[in-house]
């Protein structure tokens, strides 16, 4: 571990505040530079690429059961009820807690952010980063790489459980078409899903961009267990950050990857974001711009079931297969809805015992949220107001997931497995009831987005340019998820980390 401070530096470093999966490609790409310095804050603890504790390095432990969340809780909202909204506290970020699904975003997502006259983040744009992130076995050569740093692995039929075979089964007798690659040219239909999960170890970003070598770098400190308050500024300029406890860390750029929650948070706590929300709580303001006010996220059913224990089988991988397909309200080109076949399920909920879930998910929501400061203290949570299901479209794409999602549980050989349907439950017909039953229990697939979102020069609601610079401030930087102008239609990881190699490839 490179973590002390290095005499005799010609120049400040360039400063990158969160080691997730934005902040860790930064840190390894900035680094290959010998003449850039780079300074790495993460609020976690920094384990050695092979020494992260089983529960976090297990791809079948999850989020806040990993026992390194930030325990954030969002607000009740449309839905009536708070969501847990983990998000990883470690060097690897999020990318350390979660299901280790590597899907990239759709053309479709990139032709929306360009539509909105974003230029240079074309699917075209963004294809170099995706094959230069990935080393993978599989797939078109023209489409992945060989020799990245992450490894990808295309799950196939003897990879996947009994249960999660039944499922695609179940769906290509539904008429689904079989889909042997979800990063490919056509990824409409159901298959198994590529991971980046090698021996059962969730191949994370401080493992795979922050090997030993480049943290033994000359140029490369990393400093953990590091909470940032807010940066600091210099006629207008960040000029560096001051942390929780006061200490004040010079920088010649200041970049923030702290996530969707944590990038926000911090321009708030700095004096940017939305003047009157500032002046409420006595934070001067630097930049009047709208932090915060575009925050979105995948909504997320449990379709559950009960299973038969003699028929269900092994259940690992945890996460397996999917089925990507279009509402009938999508546009062309884009798939809306994901249903993942899982046994991410509390079996204690089930009478027989055991129990699987084909969870249901709105990849392309219309509903936006917020995130707003309850003070100004940097171990106060934010206010995180996810506003599911608000728009009535989302409610209505929704319960046409949730029933293709029964179709599927009612068709064999899946059929086969299932006990009894818990949730939303036998008694449940008709759109008003699935309606209820989704809004009482409905979650989220934790993937927040935009609350620092990118723009061009005229777009009132942007936040940051096509490079994740700050609006009005020099030396300010935002890279995560935060800037994407809406949430893409599939888990962010992949597409979080390709972003970050297409900005550091450029700056």
């Amino acid at each position: 571990m490179n973590n002390d401070a290095k005499p005799g530096t010609p120049s400040l470093p360039t400063l990158v505040v969160g080691g997730g999966s934005a902040g860790a490609v930064l840190a390894a790409r900035l680094s290959e530079d010998p003449d850039r310095q780079v300074l790495l804050l993460e609020a976690g603890p920094a384990y050695e690429p092979d020494a992260y504790p089983a529960e976090v390095a297990s791809s079948s432990v999850l989020g806040g059961y990993t026992g390194h969340d930030w325990g954030y809780l969002s607000e009740p909202g449309h839905i009536g009820h708070p969501v847990a909204a983990y998000r990883g506290k470690v060097l690897g970020g999020s990318s350390a807690v979660n299901g280790s699904v590597a899907v990239r975003a759709l053309p479709s997502d990139f032709a929306r952010w360009s539509e909105r006259g974003l230029k240079g983040w074309s699917y075209e744009d963004l294809l170099p980063a995706f094959r230069a992130l990935e080393s993978t076995g599989t797939g078109d050569d023209d489409l992945h790489g060989r020799t990245g740093p992450l490894p990808v692995v295309q799950l196939t039929r003897d990879d996947i459980s009994p249960m999660e075979r039944a499922f695609v089964d179940a769906a290509l007798a539904d008429g689904i078409r079989a889909v042997d690659d979800f990063n490919g040219a056509d990824p409409e239909g159901v298959g198994p899903y590529p991971m980046n999960v090698r021996d059962g170890v969730r191949v994370n970003t401080g493992m795979a961009y922050l090997t030993g070598a480049v943290r033994a770098r000359p140029n490369l400190t990393i400093r953990p267990e590091v909470l940032v308050d807010r940066v600091s500024f210099e006629n207008g300029r960040a000029v560096g950050v001051v942390l929780a406890d006061g200490t004040e860390v010079p920088a010649g750029e200041v970049i923030l990857s702290a996530g969707a929650y944590g990038s926000a948070a911090i321009l708030l706590r700095s004096g940017i974001g939305p003047a009157e929300d500032l002046e409420a709580l006595d934070i001067p303001v630097v930049a009047d711009l709208p932090v915060g006010l575009r925050l979105q996220d995948h909504p997320f059913y449990y379709n559950a079931y009960a299973a038969h224990p003699d028929r269900v089988g092994e259940q690992t991988p945890v996460i397996g297969a999917k089925v990507w397909t279009a509402s009938s309200e999508a546009a062309e080109g884009e798939l809306d809805l994901h249903i993942t076949a899982t046994h991410l399920f509390d079996h204690a909920t089930s009478p027989t015992g055991v129990g699987f879930v084909l969870a249901v998910a709105l990849v392309h929501p219309e509903s936006q949220g917020t995130l707003t400061l309850v003070s100004r203290d940097p171990q106060d949570a934010p206010r995180i107001d996810l506003n599911f299901l608000a728009e009535p479209g989302d409610r209505r794409r929704l319960t046409e997931g949730i029933k293709l999602a029964r179709r599927l549980g009612a068709t064999r050989p899946l059929a086969a497995l299932v006990e009894r349907e818990l949730n939303p439950g036998p008694q449940t017909r008709t759109d008003a009831e699935i309606e209820a039953s989704m809004l009482a229990t409905l979650d989220t697939y934790h993937h927040p987005t935009s609350t620092a979102p990118m723009g061009a020069d005229d777009d009132p609601t942007a936040v940051t340019d096509r490079l994740g610079a700050v609006r009005g401030v020099p030396g300010l930087r935002v890279v995560d998820a935060s800037i994407f102008p809406d949430v893409p239609s599939a888990a962010t990881n992949l597409t979080v980390i390709a972003a970050a190699e297409h900005i550091a490839r450029q700056i």
